[in-house]
């Protein structure tokens, strides 16, 4: 496929074209559909929320709410009324606005505080928060704040009036992609080199994102999934497709045609992509066992937009890479490809110093990677699940100021109501049973409807406190049961605590689930136990340092407000199982690669510590550039605006640093290096048992048959016929470049390489002050006769 897809480039770029033109002008005509499904099946507010449909089965609009304060005085006073009054008759003569209720309106006195100095009034719009035009809702909010005068302040909340705040669509991408940019290029040294991940990453994206759009007609989908779609789907896209261009470019580097080095770095890499690509999926498909409806959607799209971003860099990458050719190496490496040939196959610079740093000191290694693993993860054991809302945005915002104004005016349980709703039956003795209650603020009742009867509670704290938690507790386990009615506590409040409730017993059976699937994997991949039992430790490890940094930030505070990221509160009750599905996948894709070349060593050599060293000095420089690649596009979706993309962008972007710097560089070749052979025992019995996958193929030749080891032998010369001595002559696979045995020609200019089979084999003659030879090779069962002339400034492209 990979071939097909090189040398008919022009067509597999025109059918990517064409998709997601069409995915764009299908979704930009039918528009999104968003639906935030929190309820949960089962459960006491699922029961209210039933009820309460069947009382109020009429719909309306979203209600959004205009706040004012005055330093002096109180609000009834002419002054302050001649400026709110005309401002909210003209909010109500806007077009997309169903009402407005006023506090010097004749029902409107508890609208005002008890001190006089704060009101509210209710904007009732015709429709959802999300299909009210924004045009309307910026009038609203300009209209409202245009009454302002010294000492009076008016401030706006609401789901709507959040909307005016959200930073332009697409920002926190677009800051991703350009941190990705300056990384790839520092990465690659070349323009065109850096683009393919970018180009690559945005199709895949893009795809996901515009298909998304489209179910959302078809299926709940939340309005946080094509947020987190794009928060994984940056990132893996340009992950894999850097992985790919890696193995693109050191095949050219080391003799190989473009073409073939394409298709032998989808071969190998492409293979590994897959394979990891599917482990994400299946980590995300893990969600689904918490059975929650909320989480269906998120499974679509960011499953979705990571298969659109693995077929992007199978078919689309090489279809790239045609149109490149030799132009994926920056003009230096081209210059010293033509002047000194084809590069050896050895590992050097600062991953290979490290590697055998690790090698030298395992203990001490491992020992300051647990501690500072250890050391993160202590705030995890102080974790609360719960929900965000206006009050732990930004001060800096109308929302939350709004937010504050009411708790300060009417008690800090105002904005989190909640509603008990009574099925049939006299209500009244509820009413005053829940009156009584410790932790009740206020109690209006609601006329009754369709036999349902609804009882508006106002806590006496915040919807966020874990004294409201025990007040719906007390309400459902006491108060209701005592009063012999049939009753339910519902409302936004008490679903998140549902939700939180559910997702915290559901959770280990979730953690065990992806745990499962993880181990099962890199047992058929790598055969052996104690591979996938170290990655399942290690993904354990990783999501509780991660989790700890997030309860630092965003529910102890730890820097919170400075950094813009609103005031500390609970963590979101559905972000767990989120985070550990992307950090499962993650950690998968950088364990695969980076075992994968540890166990291809393993096999080749039967030598542990030779294999996790060559392993990680070969794997962590691409693995650390992915890794910043991925820690800038997570860290960008703190400008997104919303306050679950800012914990999951933290949150990924802590995950993936702790889990390729000190993980995967570090723990795990330590660790490895102290378990020695024992890395890669698997009983005899399992092992025949298991089917086998290859995650990606050995670089060995492909023999043609089966026979001793032979030669290839001749003499370097020139065109005149004179010796070249000196003259380094490499014998590598055909496929994927291993370099197989290395000599350097006599002064005769005769040379000898030993072959390990009879075979197709690459043979790469390089020499200072001439050019570069490489040519494919046939040895049958004995040595191969093969002269070489060399020329000035000449490359000899490979057939």
């Amino acid at each position: 496929m990979a071939r097909w897809c090189y040398r008919h480039r022009l067509v597999v770029l025109l059918l990517w074209l064409g998709a997601l033109f069409g995915l764009g002008a299908g979704g930009t005509a039918a528009g999104s559909d968003y639906a935030n499904v929190f309820s949960l099946p089962d459960t006491d507010s699922k029961r209210a929320f039933d009820l309460m449909e069947k009382a109020f089965p009429e719909s309306s609009g979203d209600t959004d709410t205009v706040v004012w304060k005055v330093d002096e005085g109180s609000v009834r006073d002419a002054g302050v009324r001649s400026r709110i009054e005309p401002a909210l008759a003209e909010i109500g003569r806007l077009a997309g606005v169903g009402a407005v209720s006023s506090p010097y309106a004749d029902a409107g006195a508890a609208q005002v505080s008890r001190d006089g100095r704060i009101a509210y009034a209710q904007v009732t719009f015709t429709e959802q928060a999300n299909s009210v035009d924004l045009a309307v809702i910026e009038d609203v909010v300009d209209t409202a704040r245009g009454a302002e005068r010294a000492g009076l302040t008016v401030e706006l909340g609401g789901q709507a009036i959040a909307r005016t705040q959200e930073p332009p669509m697409g920002t926190a991408e677009l800051v991703g992609i350009a941190a990705a940019a300056v990384i790839l290029f520092l990465a690659f040294g070349s323009v065109f080199a850096m683009l393919l991940p970018l180009v690559t990453a945005v199709a895949g994206v893009g795809g996901g994102m515009m298909s998304t759009t489209l179910l959302s007609h078809v299926t709940d989908v939340p309005e946080v999934a094509p947020l987190l779609g794009t928060l994984i789907g940056l990132g893996v896209g340009i992950d894999y497709a850097l992985f790919i261009v890696t193995r693109h470019r050191r095949g050219i580097l080391r003799g190989l045609a473009p073409e073939e080095a394409a298709v032998t770095a989808l071969n190998t890499s492409g293979r590994a992509v897959l394979f990891a690509g599917g482990t994400v999926c299946i980590a995300l498909a893990g969600m689904l066992v918490m059975n929650m409806r909320f989480l269906d959607g998120v499974v679509i799209a960011t499953s979705l937009t990571v298969v659109l971003s693995v077929l992007a860099a199978v078919t689309l990458l090489p279809a790239l890479l045609g149109f490149l050719g030799t132009r994926v190496l920056s003009r230096r490496q081209r210059r010293r490809l033509a002047a000194t040939g084809p590069e050896p196959k050895e590992s050097a610079g600062l991953a290979a110093r490290w590697s055998a740093y690790v090698q030298r000191r395992p203990r001490s290694t491992a020992a300051v990677a647990v501690v500072v693993m250890a050391i993160l993860a202590i705030p995890v054991f102080s974790l609360r699940l719960g929900a965000s809302d206006q009050g732990n945005q930004p001060a800096s915002t109308t929302t939350r100021q709004a937010y504050d104004l009411l708790a300060e005016g009417f008690g800090p349980g105002f904005n989190g109501p909640l509603q008990v709703v009574v099925d049939g039956g006299d209500a009244t003795g509820l009413i005053r049973a829940i009156e009584a209650t410790e932790g009740v603020a206020q109690v209006a009742a609601v006329p009754p409807a369709n036999g349902v009867s609804v009882i508006h509670v106002v806590p006496t704290t915040a919807p966020q406190s874990a004294a409201t938690d025990r007040l719906i507790d007390r309400l459902r386990d006491d108060v209701i049961p005592e009063s012999g009615t049939d009753a339910y506590v519902g409302g936004v409040t008490a679903v998140f605590k549902d939700f939180a409730s559910v997702t915290g017993e559901r959770l280990p059976y979730f953690v065990a689930t992806i745990i499962a699937l993880g181990f099962l994997l890199l047992l058929v991949a790598f055969r052996s136990l104690v591979v996938p039992l170290t990655a399942a430790l290690m993904n354990l490890v990783a999501a509780a340092a991660s989790f700890g940094v997030l309860v630092a930030v965003f529910q102890w505070g730890w820097g919170a407000e400075a950094l813009g990221f609103g005031k500390e509160g609970p963590i979101t009750s559905f972000l767990p199982v989120i985070m550990l599905s992307l950090l499962f996948g993650l950690s998968m894709d950088y364990q695969v690669f980076l075992v994968s070349r540890m166990h291809e060593e393993w096999v080749h050599t039967r030598d542990n510590a030779r294999a996790v060293r060559v392993g990680l000095a070969e794997t962590s420089r691409v693995i650390n550039c992915a890794a910043l690649i991925m820690i800038s596009v997570f860290a960008a979706f703190v400008l997104s605006g919303d306050t679950e993309g800012a914990m999951a962008g933290i949150g990924l972007a802590a995950a993936v640093a702790l889990d390729a710097f000190i993980l995967r560089t570090a723990l795990v070749p330590a660790a490895m290096h102290l378990l020695g052979r024992s890395n890669w025992w698997l009983p005899a019995g399992l092992d025949k048992r298991l089917p086998h996958l290859a995650v990606e193929p050995a670089e060995e030749p492909p023999a043609a048959q089966d026979g001793p080891a032979s030669a290839v032998h001749g003499f370097v010369r020139t065109a005149e016929g004179d010796p070249v001595e000196g003259a380094s002559v490499t014998l590598l696979s055909s496929s994927g470049g291993r370099q197989l045995d290395r000599v350097t020609a006599l002064a005769d200019g005769s040379y000898i390489v030993s072959v390990p089979a009879p075979g197709t084999y690459l043979l790469a003659t390089t020499a200072p002050a001439y050019g570069s030879r490489a040519a494919h090779v046939e040895v049958a069962d004995g040595p191969l006769a093969y002269d070489v002339e060399l020329a000035e400034h000449e490359v000899d492209a490979v057939n």
